[in-house]
C-alpha cells in the first residue's frame, strides 16, 4: 500500500450529549478508492462531518501528513479534502454550468476554469448537453452527474462521497462507478461512504464496515464482499 493520504486515529464525533463515533481509526493510501460502507444510522455521514470539519469532534486526522483535526472547513476543503453530500445539495434555480462553478468558488487559478469545464463537460456529456437548464429539473441520475463534476470543479484531492447510489438505477449506478474508477486515474484518491455494499465493494480497493459508530471489519474490498457475516448482515445471502 502506498503512504497513507489519511490517517485518522481515535476519533469521536457526536451532537450535544449524544456519542456517535467511538474510537474510529482507518488510513486511506494515495490513489485507493476505499468504501465504508455500513447500515443507516451507523454514524457514516457523522463521520464525513468530522472530517470535513464541520462538525467537532476529538481524536487525530492526519492529511497529507498535517493534522487538520482543529483546522476549519474552508480550511481544510483549501487543502483538496472535499465533500460530496448525501442528497445532492445543488442549487436547484441555478444552471447546471453555474452550478459547477460554484465548485470553483474557492479556487485561485481561475485561469484554468474554461479547461476544467471542457474536461468535466467529457466525463458527463449530457450536462454539457443541460448546462443552460435548471439544476432542480433534471432527473435524479443527472442531478447526482452534477453534483460530482462540481466537486471534480473543486480539483480534490481526496473526494468524500455520501450515499452516491441513493435512489437511482443500477444503470446510472453503474456508470457513476465507471467514472470514480476514471478520476482515480487521473490521481484522485476516492472515499465512498454507501449503505449499498455490493457497489461499493465492487469498486474498491479496500473496506471498512462501521456498526454503531464503531469499525468492526476491515479489508481488501474482495474479501470483505466474500465474508459471511458482510453476506448476511448486509448482501442478503
Amino acid at each position: 500500500m502506498s503512504e497513507s493520504l489519511l490517517d485518522v486515529r481515535n476519533l469521536q464525533a457526536g451532537y450535544g450529549e449524544m456519542p456517535v463515533l467511538k474510537d474510529v481509526a482507518f488510513h486511506i493510501g494515495e490513489r485507493e478508492i476505499v468504501a465504508l460502507v455500513g447500515s443507516n444510522a451507523a454514524g457514516k455521514t457523522t463521520l464525513l462531518r468530522a472530517l470535513s470539519g464541520v462538525l467537532s469532534h476529538s481524536g487525530s486526522v492526519r492529511y497529507a501528513g498535517e493534522e487538520i483535526a482543529n483546522l476549519p472547513s474552508d480550511a481544510i476543503f483549501a487543502r483538496g479534502l472535499v465533500q460530496l453530500p448525501e442528497g445532492r445539495q445543488l442549487f436547484g434555480d441555478m444552471s447546471v454550468h453555474d452550478n459547477l462553478l460554484m465548485g470553483a468558488y474557492r479556487r485561485s487559478d481561475r485561469g484554468n476554469l474554461d479547461a476544467d469545464l471542457g474536461e468535466v463537460y467529457r466525463i458527463f456529456p449530457v450536462l454539457g448537453q443541460r448546462k443552460r437548464q435548471l439544476a432542480g429539473s433534471m432527473s435524479g441520475g443527472e442531478q447526482q452527474m452534477c453534483a460530482m463534476a462540481r466537486a471534480l470543479m473543486a480539483r480534490p484531492r481526496l473526494l468524500m462521497i455520501d450515499e452516491m447510489s441513493l435512489g437511482l438505477a443500477p444503470a446510472i449506478v453503474d456508470q457513476l462507478l465507471d467514472v470514480l474508477q476514471s478520476i482515480r486515474s487521473r490521481g484522485v484518491t476516492v472515499l465512498l461512504v454507501e449503505q449499498d455494499v455490493y457497489s461499493a465493494l465492487r469498486i474498491a480497493d479496500r473496506g471498512y464496515v462501521l456498526e454503531h459508530g464503531h469499525i468492526v471489519r476491515e479489508g481488501r474490498a474482495r474479501e470483505l464482499a466474500d465474508d459471511p457475516e458482510v453476506k448476511r448482515a448486509y448482501l442478503g445471502v
